[in-house]
């Protein structure tokens, strides 16, 4: 029985054929979720050096696993990756523009994380580093240096990327 599966470039639906009935039925595309985690320490922010593509320096964080929540996604990539556990204290903001990843188009969940122990790089981190707001290495992966920008200026909630103005009414 073979699957026949086509993609419409710019749509959001890819169709198939059923294999049983022969009918095009759509797929739908959808972002994948993510998150990514600013570990504060007393020293400054842990931030890791990416050893898969796209490479650079990027913000602890990854894909959520299918039944894990956002929070359990949080603490388990900022363990695989620095070794840490952390506490979650705060929430950013999302972060879902189309050209976040190159790879995929992804929602971020951003959230706010303290841990005293030491970093160690392991998973998909290459090395470990901590920054402070001068320090900030100058390739970062992704859209980390507006999710930074936004994190060291208080931009703190949900809107932290930007929202639209509604039109005015009349009255």
């Amino acid at each position: 029985m073979e699957i026949i599966f086509w993609r419409n470039p710019g749509k959001v639906k890819d169709q198939i054929l059923c294999p049983h009935c022969g009918r095009v039925v759509e797929k739908y595309r959808n972002p994948l979720p993510t998150v990514d985690i600013i570990i504060e320490t007393p020293k400054g922010i842990i931030l890791i050096k990416r050893k898969n593509p796209p490479h650079g320096w990027a913000l602890p964080g990854g894909f959520v696993d299918y039944g894990e929540t956002l929070e359990e996604a949080a603490v388990r990539e900022a363990k695989e990756e620095t070794s840490l556990h952390v506490k979650l204290v705060s929430v950013l903001g999302a972060y879902s523009d189309p050209k976040r990843d190159p790879r995929h188009h992804t929602i971020s969940y951003v959230f706010i994380a303290r841990s005293r122990g030491k970093a160690k790089a392991s998973d998909d981190a290459l090395e470990i580093g901590t920054f402070d707001r001068n320090s900030l290495p100058k390739n970062l992966a992704f859209d980390h240096d507006r999710i930074l920008q936004n994190y060291f200026s208080g931009q703190f909630g949900c809107f932290a990327e930007g929202i639209q103005k509604l039109p005015k009414t009349g009255s």
